[in-house]
């Protein structure tokens, strides 16, 4: 179980290697809104966070071997954050990947000096090949998002956001495997609402309290290379069922038009994953409270820029207005 203390002992330990990214204002007097920056986070993506609390913490453990390093399964995102972290603690890192992760991860990928290898067609497979190779080697295996000193790293998104607006109501972030959501909703109990969003087609939190716990889901659209997991983890399940989130569905139209919003009204380069949380407040799948504060995590930007112009917001009725 994730608590936290979890976080704040991850805030603690990575203090000096990630970065204290903005958070925009933006919406109205009547319905405020911030956007957390986390696209600004190293490796452009908030996992940046759990990887470095993940390895440190092995580090002083003397669980970090500088011979053999870490792996990671990833659809792209996790692997670069744990690519850029053991760089820059001095350890080598193999990353499995799906055959159908963005080239543009890929290259990224290896210019952080990690070993790629591409396995099958979802990150379901690369995990299968991720969890071999630990075995055969030794090296730390770094989850993409279910291990407690992960989403604990993660967790540490919502402390900057309450420290900085002490007042936000509600944070809605996005939710694959579920390592953000859980750090999160850990770090915000008791202080603020979550609202858990995931695209329609990959609907593994949503799914799993249907079910009363983790189940398969079918792993397809627009997102699936971030929020592309087969199933929430089961940190995730557990915070979820100690303090049920609100749980919210977006489908692809939604996703594409918020990321395109984000690009028209602020030029923020969102991935589809990353642009799925404000999906939920610009389709309306989330209509917020009159004067209920709002903070929206826009959690990575490894995205092609050539495709920041698609996907027109038109036909969409926004949840809230943007300045």
């Amino acid at each position: 179980m994730i608590n936290r203390s979890d976080v704040l002992q991850a805030k603690r330990r990575i203090s000096g290697y990630v970065r204290h990214t903005p958070l925009l204002r933006g919406g109205t007097a009547a319905a405020p809104l911030w956007l957390k920056c986390e696209f600004m986070q190293h490796t452009g993506v908030f996992k940046a966070r759990g990887a470095f609390n993940r390895l440190l913490a092995a580090r002083e453990r003397g669980e970090l071997d500088p011979g053999v390093g870490v792996v990671a399964a990833s659809g792209g995102n996790a692997g670069l954050a744990n690519a850029y972290a053991a760089a820059a603690l001095g350890v080598p890192a193999t990353v499995f990947v799906p055959e159908s992760a963005p080239r543009l991860k890929v290259e990224r990928l290896l210019g952080y000096g990690a070993t790629v290898r591409q396995v099958g067609t979802e990150y379901a497979d690369a995990f299968a090949a991720a969890t071999q190779f630990v075995e055969q080697s030794g090296a730390l295996f770094c989850h993409a998002y279910d291990q407690l000193e992960i989403a604990a790293g993660a967790g540490t998104v919502a402390e900057e956001i309450l420290r900085d607006e002490p007042g936000i109501d509600t944070i809605i972030v996005a939710v694959g495997g579920g390592g953000l959501y859980a750090g999160v909703a850990a770090a915000a109990e008791g202080r603020a609402r979550i609202v858990a969003v995931e695209p329609s087609t990959i609907p593994t939190l949503h799914a799993a309290l249907a079910a009363g716990h983790p189940v398969d889901v079918a792993v397809s659209g627009v997102a699936a290379d971030s929020l592309g997991a087969r199933q929430v983890g089961g940190i995730a399940f557990a915070m979820a069922s100690r303090v049920p989130p609100a749980s919210v569905l977006v489908d692809d139209a939604a996703i594409v038009a918020a990321r395109s919003r984000l690009w028209s009204d602020y030029r923020i380069p969102a991935e589809y994953g990353a642009a799925a949380a404000f999906a939920a407040l610009t389709s309306g799948a989330y209509v917020p409270r009159e004067g209920e504060q709002v903070a929206v995590i826009v959690c990575g930007a490894n995205t092609d820029p050539c495709t920041l112009e698609e996907g027109p917001g038109a036909g969409i009725t926004p949840g809230v207005r943007l300045n």
